[in-house]
């Protein structure tokens, strides 16, 4: 199993155990993002993926992570392996 540094992406598994949506840190840590880059992203309207602006929240679908990682429980992937 592979040990990922804090800020590294997330592995398969934890992708597929996100709810149905998260909030924009975890969406950044998913794409590697920086936290300060995916709140200037979301902000400009230019984020990888669609952001839902609730209140003074930002939340992503995790299905469209999913989607743009190319994770979902019908891709095989390696155990552990990071998918960003």
């Amino acid at each position: 199993m592979a040990i990922l540094m804090a800020g590294r992406g997330m592995t398969r598994e934890e992708l597929l155990a996100l709810p149905v949506a998260v909030d924009l840190d975890t969406a950044n840590k998913a794409l590697t993002i920086g936290r300060s880059t995916g709140y200037a992203l979301a902000k400009r309207g230019e984020y990888p993926v669609s952001v839902l602006r609730l209140g003074n929240a930002y939340r992503v679908v995790t299905a469209e992570l999913h989607r743009i990682l190319g994770v979902g429980p019908e891709q095989t992937a390696e155990r552990g392996e990071p998918c960003a």
